[in-house]
C-alpha cells in the first residue's frame, strides 16, 4: 500500500496511508500551536476516498467551556474559533498539498462546544485512498 507522490515534498518518495495520516496530524498540531497559539490534546487523521478527515480533541480552554454554558456564549465561541481557523485556510491547504500531493478543492469544519472536539474535512482533487491501495 505505497504511493509515489507527484507533487509537494513527496516527490519520488513512497509513502503509506498511515505515514501520510501521521504527517497530517503532526503538521496540523504544529500549525495550531504556531498560528492559533495553542494545540489540541490529540489529533487523528484519516484518509477516506478523496477526503482527509481530521479530528482534534481538547481544543477549548476552561474559560471557553464556561462561556458555552448559555446559547449566546456557545454561538460566540463557535463563531470566533471558526473565524480563526478559516483565516488560516491558505496555510492548511498548502500543508495538505505538500503532504498528500493533492489540491484541496473544499474545506469543511465544525466544533462541538460540549466535547471540545473539532472535525476538519479536506476534500481533495483526486481519490488519494485508491492511489494508496
Amino acid at each position: 500500500m505505497n504511493v509515489t507522490l507527484k507533487k509537494g515534498k513527496g516527490i519520488g518518495m513512497e509513502k503509506t496511508k498511515g505515514t501520510i495520516e501521521s504527517e497530517v496530524s503532526k503538521a496540523l498540531t504544529h500549525w495550531e500551536k504556531t498560528y492559533l497559539g495553542r494545540g489540541s490534546v490529540s489529533v487523528k487523521s484519516d484518509i477516506l476516498r478523496d477526503m482527509v478527515i481530521v479530528t482534534l480533541r481538547g481544543i477549548l480552554t476552561a474559560a471557553e467551556y464556561t462561556v458555552c454554558l448559555d446559547k449566546e456564549g456557545l454561538l460566540s465561541v463557535k463563531e470566533h474559533r471558526n473565524s480563526l481557523v478559516e483565516s488560516g485556510l491558505d496555510d492548511l491547504k498548502e500543508i495538505i498539498l505538500t503532504i498528500t500531493g493533492e489540491e484541496v478543492v473544499s474545506f469543511h469544519t465544525d466544533l462541538s462546544t460540549q466535547t471540545g472536539e473539532r472535525v476538519m474535512v479536506f476534500k481533495l482533487s483526486g481519490d488519494l485512498q485508491s492511489k494508496l491501495c
